[in-house]
């Protein structure tokens, strides 16, 4: 039987950091993941909010057949941070209050958050722990250019756009570094072990 507090620990890294594959054991570890990018995505299709708030700043047509034509919003909102803002606005906390229902009904003692943009529209205030998986550079460029085939320009111009490794290692409680040659494994179960020590020492103080 779990605690009734379900506690909610972030997870984010820079591109190309390795956050899916740290992901993948703590889903090995039977610990819930809520993946932000994918369910964010989703939403943008289905919820009335951040629909209109697009149709608005897009135009009507920029849903086709319900979905919407993510190249054309890309082209209009990444030229004008302006409107960019606008739109996060809307689109973070309806992913944020998505989250929390499910959470709440998660059978676990906590959960996980996966955001690339965690510290970036201030998620990083609403969990109990955050997580950092942290990377070189230059590692991550490689790592995205193979994965997504993109130039490294363009991986550059993305990496400018987040706050810097140092910033978050800062304010986060916990790093795994996924530079190909530290263990990842151990250093998942090590901090999946800290987290149910805290959690239960929490839980018990509230009983």
């Amino acid at each position: 039987m779990f605690q009734n507090k379900i506690y909610k620990v972030g997870i984010t890294g820079n591109i190309g950091s390795g956050k899916s594959t740290v992901c993948r054991i703590f889903e090995a570890l039977s610990i819930p993941i809520y993946y932000s990018d994918s369910e964010a995505k989703r939403l943008i299709n289905t919820d009335t909010d951040i629909m209109s708030v697009y149709k608005r700043i897009c135009g009507s047509d920029i849903y086709s057949d319900g979905l919407l034509d993510r190249r054309k919003a890309a082209e209009i909102l990444f030229n004008d941070a302006e409107l960019l803002y606008e739109v996060e606005q809307v689109v973070h906390p309806v992913v944020r209050c998505h989250f929390e229902r499910w959470a709440a009904v998660q059978p676990a003692p906590f959960v996980l958050q996966e955001s690339a943009v965690l510290f970036e529209n201030g998620g990083n205030l609403f969990f109990d722990k955050i997580i950092f998986v942290s990377a070189p550079e230059p590692l991550r460029i490689q790592r995205v250019m193979k994965r997504d085939g993109w130039s490294e320009d363009a991986i550059r111009n993305r990496i400018n756009r987040q706050w810097n490794e140092e910033d978050k290692i800062s304010l986060s409680d916990f790093i795994i570094v996924c530079d190909d040659v530290q263990a990842i494994i151990p250093q998942v179960l090590k901090v999946h072990e800290q987290l149910l020590n805290i959690f239960e020492k929490q839980n018990s103080n509230f009983g």
